[in-house]
């Protein structure tokens, strides 16, 4: 738990109103919204895409979008009115007293500049210290947040580092100006489970050493509870449930919080299908007349479509948005569930799948032999080659057909390249040795049409979902692209009804079809890879962390879904993933890797109930475990 509160207020936010310019008309981001956040405290800000976490980020710090605009409220930081400064003066206050981590750390480094001259800039911009001691002092940060050689990776650029080493210099580059204030946009999505372990204890000693305020915003309710002194739920531009973190875990009383937390997977409800929330967070440019949630909620009664519920509060800690919590209700008010009642219910509703039918003579749909993946290292102005750099180095492993295969290790340890080298990414780029075998080729020598039709039956889903879809097409386009290349006798009717199916599957509403990337947020546009890789009805999918930028049930719709299509379609999954909470909940093998290689492999429940080497073992003590009760 994070350091004890002072009395002392370090930001106060009231009544904020955030209006966005959308060709649909007004978007109403933020509405209303009311906190309070004290020095040394850890105030949590959860909900799904789309409910405005981000925009109020963006909002405190004044960088909302060009079509975006404050209309109403205040910000107060230690009593100054943060929106009666000048820009100047609010430069002043970003980075210096006020720090930001970004969600997106590939958008958010300047890719034409070494990562070291991007953390340098920050340090003499907000301290006293210039040069050769700014430079020093950007090389321990480097190493505080856990990149692996800072002194010579400070030289490199943001495209060679993996996605969680990009997300370390981001923290590291917010973190070097010691800020008074912290927003953490989604800290540690990108990071695996040691380095995530690492990032929290860092920020925790941060708020001891100096009182940091930390407003941190993420979809991992496990890091939530581990971190937060309070949390504020956020659904459709509104907060609809605060109250202390033991308090909100322990017992959450909004209907919404109560299917957050039954939607986590994890070993218990293996088997099952996870309670996941139907539909999809409302436009923000409708004109509400009820409770925003209504159509999703499992409790809803009578008055609750036409009436617009206020946060009413419980007691001197708690306040909920809700009409089962108002005279509305009377007696016949349900009576308040834990987080656990219902996920017992749903895993009895939804009994395991019982998979595809498969012939154990069939063999692995996947076979990999001794994979090894080395890059070129180029120096000089003329880029020659002087030596190798081994990312990969003799990895084997099985995917069985309709099976799920959990590749784990931490960020920079191979997993990423190993996928990429199996769908052919890698192709001159890299020196690729071994074999994968798949339906009796070697897909490492096949060319032409033999190698289009390999792509046919093996896709990927991309880490970050921003950088993977062209921002000059709209959705549709994406989305059909791949249906022409690859399956061409699919007519154009065919494929636009292909294609209105996958958007709901994925839980985007159909007229996301029209609209472009940038237009969506990350977890959104994470949903549109998905369905993009699920388009051409592939037999393997290589899902490079594909959840990670999802909040929880999203998240469990995905997961869902996948397994159902494994059920019907004997779909296998190689899912590169840090999430042992998903590994535990998905995965049938897991391959741990490290460095490279291949450190243990073998069942999911055999591996991480005994896990046999000392780094397996370090993984799962990292895992952030949600506490109950």
């Amino acid at each position: 738990m994070a350091a004890p509160r002072s009395s002392s207020t370090t930001l106060e936010i009231t009544g904020l109103e955030v209006a966005l310019d959308a060709d649909a008309g007004i978007v109403k981001a933020i509405d209303g919204l009311t906190l309070a956040i004290t020095r040394g405290e850890t105030f949590a800000l959860v909900g799904e895409s789309g409910c405005g976490k981000s925009m109020t980020a963006l909002a405190l710090m004044r960088l909302l979008p060009e079509n975006g605009r404050i209309v109403g409220g205040s910000i107060g930081l230690e009593g100054q009115d943060l929106l009666a400064l000048p820009e100047a003066g609010m430069r002043a206050i970003r980075g210096g007293r006020i720090g930001m981590i970004f969600q997106e750390p590939g958008t958010s480094l300047n890719p034409v500049m070494k990562v070291g001259a991007q953390v340098v800039e920050a340090i003499e911009t907000h301290t006293e210290l210039r040069g050769a001691a700014a430079r020093a002092k950007a090389i321990e940060w480097l190493g505080r947040v856990g990149i692996p050689e800072p002194a010579r990776r400070i030289d490199e650029y943001p495209f060679r580092l993996s996605g969680g080493q990009k997300q370390r210099v981001m923290i590291a580059m917010t973190l070097a100006s010691e800020p008074d204030f912290l927003i953490a946009d989604e800290p540690t999505t990108a990071l695996d489970v040691t380095i995530q372990a690492q990032i929290l204890a860092l920020l925790k000693d941060l708020q001891r050493e100096q009182g940091m305020g930390l407003l941190l915003i993420t979809h991992d309710l496990a890091v939530v509870s581990d971190m937060a002194d309070r949390v504020a739920l956020m659904y459709a531009g509104q907060i609809i449930e605060v109250a202390e973190a033991a308090d909100f875990f322990a017992a959450p009383k909004h209907p919404y919080a109560r299917l957050l937390l039954q939607a986590l997977p994890d070993a218990a409800r293996r088997g099952g299908s996870l309670a996941a929330i139907k539909g999809s967070v409302p436009p923000l440019w409708l004109r509400f007349e009820g409770c925003r949630f209504e159509p999703r909620c499992d409790r809803a009664f009578g008055p609750c479509p036409t009436t617009v519920p206020a946060l009413t509060p419980l007691d001197a800690t708690r306040s909920v948005r809700c009409l089962l919590y108002t005279e509305l209700a009377g007696a016949g008010r349900p009576a308040d569930a834990g987080p656990g009642d219902a996920a017992a219910a749903t895993a009895a509703a939804s009994p395991a799948p019982a998979g595809p039918a498969v012939d154990p003579a069939a063999g692995p749909l996947l076979r990999v032999e001794n994979l090894a993946v080395r890059f070129p290292i180029r120096r000089g102005l003329l880029q020659r080659t002087t030596g190798v750099f081994s990312a990969v180095d003799g990895v084997s492993f099985d995917v069985q057909p309709g099976k799920t295969l959990a590749l784990v290790g931490e960020s920079g340890c191979g997993k990423t390249t190993t996928g990429k080298a199996i769908v052919q990414l890698l192709r001159g780029a890299a020196l690729i040795e071994g074999s994968a075998l798949m339906g009796g080729h070697d897909l490492f020598s096949l060319e032409g049409d033999a190698l289009r039709e390999a792509r046919r039956e093996i896709q990927i889903i991309f880490q970050d979902p921003f950088a993977s879809l062209d921002p000059r097409m709209r959705v549709l386009a994406i989305l059909e692209e791949g249906l022409q290349a690859l399956r061409p006798e699919m007519d154009a009717p065919a494929r636009r009804a292909r294609i209105e199916a996958l958007v709901e599957q994925v839980g985007l509403r159909r007229d996301s079809l029209d609209r472009f990337p940038h237009e969506f947020s990350g977890g959104q546009r994470q949903r549109i890879a998905i369905a993009r890789a699920l388009a051409v009805q592939p037999r393997l999918i290589v899902c490079d962390e594909p959840t990670s930028a999802l909040d929880v049930s999203v998240q469990a719709q995905i997961l869902n879904l996948l397994r159902q299509l494994q059920r019907d379609l004997g779909l296998s999954l190689l899912f590169i993933t840090h999430n042992i909470g998903v590994v535990e909940y998905l995965a049938d093998d897991i391959v741990v890797m490290q460095r490279g290689r291949v450190e243990e492999q073998g069942p999911t429940a055999e591996v991480l109930a005994h896990p046999q080497s000392p780094y397996t073992r370090t993984l799962l003590d990292a895992v952030p475990r949600m506490t109950v009760g």
